[in-house]
């Protein structure tokens, strides 16, 4: 009896010994594997929100540069820049007063010719020797000559930001050359615009999808902040930002992800987008604390998990012990067959002795066993649930597609004309009416952002002309509905709309969500389309160099390459409009 016990004992002991180890193992690899998971996800997330954000933010930069470079080019604005720069400053107070109104006919033509909505304050008209020609504030006899801006703006087109009582105000500085200048000749003149932030607030300030402690806010080469911090008041030009990521980008070049501490001196998972030659860098931040919160949750649910378990193989070993002295060939036997994932095997031995009592201890172990699988298979079940409704996993790899983003023209300008439920409800038409397009011609719409929609034809292959065609007229079937767009939005007494279609082939980066039948791409592929996409004529289509390469040689297509020296100085590719031969955009015979 006591050598039975003694067995019985070491049995339990030695099952409980491995069932603690094993559950250590699996516990420890589940901690760190959740770790890291949650950590890339977040990680994934912010790189997402600063790329994004930051590429819009380029553009818009990029955009008030365009539009202030169109008011210095106006040829009037240049005609008389010249005009004036050859009257004396004795004599230039009279002329100022004489030519002001000519001044502002041609300042009113450029505002409605880009719309309100972007917030034109003022604008400064100088001469090359620094006196103020025009100011839509007044008569100014202020001296620029050594001002900064006048300064740098003799060199290039640039924008910089200034303080004011209520935060601060975008400039946007050009020269101006004369209209008969060639490459390499001095301005005549610089013009210094002053502009509302809203644009630029809406980008920053929109902070859904980064918990109760994410931010996304822009540091410029003085490392200091210039938009509202979440958790200081007054922050624009008060808050100075010496981060890691600010270093990166400012010293280096670079962009930088990961954990440091911020402008708080707290921890945060942050990722940074560096516009270097912007002279400012984003950055999108989570407090490290909210990122780890998710991930002692799960360590203490898997804690608790096991320590269930092992109380559950201790009973299981229990059990199991008081069978040791059944008949060894028939224990034997029945072992193997429960080794051989047998469950259903029982001994039936009917004696009334201790062999009997033994045979029924032995089919109640199996039973238990049987019933105990079936248990763990549904505790198995919940943890995946569980660990399902935590997580986001994400895997990536990188394939050839086909690019391709409709936007909308002067949607700010139309929006601003209409109330938020027409803006919702223009919105909704123009984009729906564009996903069928792509669904119909079997492409995958990816997202809409804000009024332009993203859509992609994935793994293509180039020597199938037939996939090939299918791309295009794609694309060519956006154009050429553009008459029935404007009769379905009259039918809901909705104003009529233009559009802008790009499209780009190349390696892009896909994440594909384990939870979602949604994928997200990015990369370069991507970038080059959005940035292709503001040089495309109105209700036409654009397409990259790569596109041009693969489909120069169909016969039924017209390519019309763009001439934008600076795109290609800036960036070091082409552009071209594609329309069908012997077609106009609208797929009318040409004349």
């Amino acid at each position: 009896m006591s050598v039975s016990f003694n067995l019985d004992r070491k049995l339990i002991l030695l099952v409980m010994i491995v069932s603690v180890v094993a559950l250590s193992i699996i516990g420890y690899l589940s901690f760190n594997y959740a770790d890291q998971i949650l950590k890339q996800r977040t990680g994934d997330q912010l790189f997402g929100e600063s790329t994004v954000r930051g590429e819009t933010l380029r553009l818009l930069f990029e955009s008030r540069i365009e539009q202030n470079q169109i008011l210095a080019n106006d040829p009037m604005i240049q005609f008389l820049t010249t005009e004036m720069n050859k009257v004396s400053k004795e004599e230039l107070k009279p002329v100022k007063e004489e030519k002001r109104r000519d001044f502002l006919i041609q300042v009113q033509a450029f505002q409605e010719l880009i719309g309100f909505s972007i917030g034109f304050e003022d604008v400064k008209i100088i001469g090359n020797d620094g006196s103020i020609f025009f100011s839509l504030a007044g008569i100014s006899n202020e001296d620029y000559s050594q001002n900064e801006y006048f300064q740098r703006g003799l060199k290039e087109s640039f924008i910089d930001f200034e303080p004011t009582e209520s935060g601060k105000k975008m400039i946007v500085v050009s020269p101006v050359y004369a209209s008969d200048s060639k490459i390499g000749d001095e301005p005549i003149g610089v013009i210094i615009s002053r502009m509302r932030t809203a644009a630029i607030d809406n980008i920053l300030l929109n902070r859904s999808g980064l918990g109760e402690t994410g931010e996304v806010y822009i540091v410029n080469d003085d490392f200091v902040m210039l938009s509202e911090s979440r958790f200081f008041e007054n922050a624009v030009f008060q808050q100075k930002v010496d981060t890691v990521g600010v270093q990166k980008c400012f010293n280096q070049g670079e962009e930088n992800i990961g954990f440091y501490p911020d402008y708080r001196g707290v921890p945060i998972y942050g990722s940074s987008y560096c516009a270097q030659d912007l002279g400012i860098v984003l950055l999108a931040e989570i407090d490290e604390g909210e990122v780890e919160k998710p991930i002692g949750i799960l360590q203490e649910r898997i804690l608790l998990t096991g320590i269930v378990i092992i109380i559950v193989m201790g009973i299981v070993a229990f059990v199991m012990s008081k069978s040791l002295s059944k008949p060894l060939i028939k224990l034997k036997n029945a072992a193997n067959q429960i080794a051989g994932g047998d469950f259903d095997v029982r001994t039936n031995i009917k004696t009334r002795d201790e062999i009997g009592e033994l045979s029924n201890a032995f089919d109640s172990m199996a039973q238990k066993l049987q019933e105990s699988l079936i248990e763990i298979k549904e505790k198995e079940e919940v943890i995946k649930q569980l660990e399902g409704d935590m997580l986001l996993k994400f895997s990536q790899h990188e394939e050839n597609d086909c690019v391709g983003v409709i936007d909308m023209a002067d949607s700010t300008r139309i929006s601003s004309k209409l109330s938020d439920q027409d803006v919702s409800k223009l919105y909704e038409i123009f984009l729906n009416f564009m996903a069928k397009i792509v669904i119909n011609h079997k492409g995958e719409v990816i997202k809409n952002i804000g009024d332009a929609l993203m859509f992609r034809f994935a793994n293509v292959d180039t020597s199938n002309d037939k996939e090939l065609k299918n791309i295009l007229e794609c694309c060519l079937c956006m154009v050429e509905s553009h008459e029935k767009l404007q009769d379905q939005l009259e039918k809901e007494n909705m104003p009529k709309l233009d559009y802008k279609i790009s499209l780009t082939y190349g390696p892009v980066k896909v994440a594909e969500s384990v939870t979602s039948k949604i994928s997200d791409v990015f990369g370069p592929t991507v970038n080059r389309c959005f940035k292709i996409n503001s040089l495309c004529p109105k209700n036409s289509l654009v397409v990259g160099e790569n596109i041009h390469n693969i489909f120069r040689d169909f016969s039924e297509y017209e390519f019309s390459e763009l001439c934008i020296i600076e795109l290609k100085q800036k960036y070091g590719y082409n552009i071209f409009e594609v329309r069908r031969k012997g077609l106009d955009s609208f797929g009318a015979k040409s004349e």
